[in-house]
């Protein structure tokens, strides 16, 4: 993912997964429910934020790519 110089807040992270909740498998979203009541570091939150960053958009390849960054970090 592209890197940003924005912090993301924990409440902006919630509202970004819960715009992808229908495009997410739904242990995935659950998951990353879990990971963000865990209190992630900024520098987890803000990884998080972009990989749900317009994941309705992406190919199915790119998904899967996501699917499996998103279980690395919220499995850490």
């Amino acid at each position: 993912m592209s890197s940003c110089k924005l912090d993301h807040p924990l409440e902006d992270v919630y509202s970004k997964l819960d715009s992808q909740k229908s495009f997410l498998p739904a242990e995935l979203f659950e998951g990353c429910q879990q990971f963000l009541a865990e209190e992630p570091s900024q520098l987890e939150l803000n990884e998080l934020f972009h990989l749900l960053k317009k994941y309705d958009l992406a190919s199915e390849e790119e998904q899967h790519s996501r699917n499996e960054a998103i279980a690395r970090l919220i499995n850490a």
